[in-house]
């Protein structure tokens, strides 16, 4: 647990300084006052993830790439040094202020948080796809960076996720010990802090759907606390996803007319594609900042976000072709590069169609080309309790969203298309989940924020529209006993009902720390599971495969899940590998 604090202080150090370094640049250009600190840390968390996949372009990422990473940070600190003061001092100052209390509070739920889950980070499960190949693409990165046909070894090597640069960057493994993986963690602290905002809402007597959003984040928090251990790509998208759309929400819901928070949202959400792609249906968003962008002919302010959307995503394609020949692994529609090391057609479509199957429940490809009324059924029985009822409510919200959007259009209440954008990126993210790959940890957050955000919409709408007769019809009533009592007896039914499910999986969670409860890991981070393994040879080079099963783990490196038929593009493992 030691060794996770001190990673997260250095994560914490760097990503704040670049991300305010990037934030400073902007808001001079495009005047903004950022009001969030995890707007630092996530921008931060963006910026070094593409450094790290850029470095990994020529080198692998280790020592060189954290001293050059400090180098900047450096820079960035002497540069800021006195508008940091200038931050810094200005939250101390609230703690001086007549809500000292209330931030005291704050600062130590804060503080119980970052321990709380610095513990979960320490310990818990290992993803079986971590074992399998996850742990692997972070130690080629580390050693060797990217390599020409990487996925020729093993075509899972070719999930490029910018997620795993990030691990590799933050992993340490360069000072001789073990390769650290912290950085699913870290991000779910972050968005556990965001998540405490909520408290606001209540206190105010007004959920909003920003509100219901945070608390299935919570939900998925309390979920994953024994498994974000693991660098999965699966964490970084969901948890990154909940923080654009709670972000999204909470500038639509506080009036925010400024279009700078919107574009870097949507940079970010080029960013989400880049760790998964499954997520692209994101970029719907884009709609409001450029509709506005070309209404107000702000051409400076498009043309910057478009530059900062292509330096977001271009190293990501690069990597891709490197690794796979295709520039978008293992989608084959889109044909550009003949290059010797190009991952076999074939084997591309096997595999997409593969991820596909998986998905609805069946492990044979042969079943790809089933009808939907024939997958659907086994798939949803599959599914846990609490899984199917989500859905049904996720499913039953994309109905309800197109009535709510109608009315809306037809003028039968008043229009929000803001939060009706928000609403329907994350239903149509939810439709296009359940058509392709509908495994729960591809699309859970998409299962979660559906109901969550086109409810939570609904009731604010109804809640404001009863607001508003009611002033209406006795100015003032809202803020007394009798007017108000009942917009407030609202949200205590609302709070108990979220409080009881937090309840319930919160002592399930206790249940289980206790149950698995061990003093091995206060000092350092549990390693990466391995596997037992045997050698072969290719070229005269060793490399693994495992003795059962087709995991491996970290420390037999190279390894394959079976013995690659491939040969050297030239004469080592940097030089990359090609089909024989």
């Amino acid at each position: 647990m030691v060794s996770v604090i001190l990673n997260w202080i250095y994560i914490l150090i760097t990503t704040f300084l670049v991300g305010y370094g990037v934030l400073r640049f902007l808001t001079r250009h495009f005047p903004y006052q950022v009001k969030h600190a995890d707007a630092y840390l996530v921008c931060g968390l963006v910026c070094v993830t593409v450094y790290a996949q850029i470095f990994s372009l020529f080198a692998g990422v280790g020592l060189l790439a954290n001293i050059l990473l400090l180098a900047v940070c450096l820079v960035i600190f002497w540069r800021e040094r006195s508008e940091l003061a200038g931050v810094f001092s200005q939250y101390a100052a609230k703690w001086g202020d007549t809500e000292k209390r209330r931030l005291y509070l704050r600062g130590f739920l804060l503080l119980s948080l970052f321990l709380l889950f610095a513990y979960g980070t320490s310990r818990g499960q290992i993803h079986y796809d971590t074992g399998l190949y996850h742990a692997q693409s972070i130690r080629w990165i580390e050693e060797y960076g990217v390599v020409k046909g990487l996925g020729n070894l093993h075509c899972r090597l070719a999930y490029n996720s910018s997620s795993f640069a990030l691990s590799a960057l933050y992993s340490m493994a360069f000072l001789g010990g073990q390769s650290y993986h912290c950085t699913a963690g870290w991000l779910a602290f972050v968005l556990a802090a965001v998540c405490l905002e909520m408290g606001k809402s209540l206190r105010r007597g007004r959920l909003r759907a920003g509100s219901f959003a945070r608390v299935m984040c919570v939900y998925y928090l309390v979920n994953i606390f024994d498994e974000m251990i693991s660098p999965a790509s699966d964490y970084f998208m969901v948890l990154l996803a909940f923080y654009i759309v709670i972000r999204f929400l909470d500038l639509c819901e506080e009036g925010e007319r400024t279009i700078l928070p919107y574009g870097l949202l949507c940079v970010l959400g080029v960013f989400l594609m880049t760790v998964k792609l499954s997520a692209a249906f994101i970029l719907l968003l884009t709609i409001y900042p450029a509709i506005r962008l070309l209404r107000e002919k702000r051409w400076g302010e498009t043309g910057a976000y478009l530059g900062l959307g292509l330096v977001t995503a271009i190293p990501f394609f690069i990597r891709n072709v490197v690794i796979s020949g295709w520039l978008v692994y293992p989608f084959t529609q889109i044909d550009l590069f003949d290059v010797a090391w190009k991952i076999p057609k074939g084997l591309a479509d096997y595999d997409a169609k593969e991820i596909q199957v998986y998905g609805r429940g069946y492990t044979d490809v042969r079943q790809f080309d089933l009808a939907v009324q024939e997958w659907l059924p086994g798939w949803f029985r599959a599914l846990a309790g609490s899984d199917k009822l989500l859905v049904i409510a996720a499913a039953v919200s994309a109905i309800i969203l197109l009535i709510y959007a109608t009315g809306m259009i037809f003028g039968w209440w008043k229009r929000r298309w803001e939060i009706l954008l928000v609403q329907g990126t994350v239903t149509a993210s939810f439709v296009f989940w359940l058509c392709t790959s509908p495994l729960i940890r591809y699309g859970c957050v998409w299962v979660y924020l559906t109901p969550a955000v086109v409810f939570g919409g609904i009731y604010d709408a109804v809640m404001g529209f009863a607001d508003t007769r009611l002033e209406r019809d006795r100015p003032g009533a809202q803020n007394d006993r009798n007017g108000g009592g009942w917009r407030f007896g609202a949200v205590r039914v609302v709070s108990a009902a979220v409080i009881l499910l937090l309840l319930y999986k919160g002592s399930a969670l206790a249940r289980e720390i206790a149950g698995t409860y061990g003093n091995e890991y206060w000092l350092t981070q549990k390693d990466y599971e391995n596997y037992k393994t045997y050698v072969y040879e290719i070229d005269g080079v060793t490399f693994y495969c495992p003795t059962e099963g087709d995991r491996v783990g970290y420390e037999a490196f190279p390894s394959s899940p079976q013995e690659a038929e491939i040969t050297f593009l030239g004469d080592g493992l940097a030089d990359g590998f090609v089909v024989k």
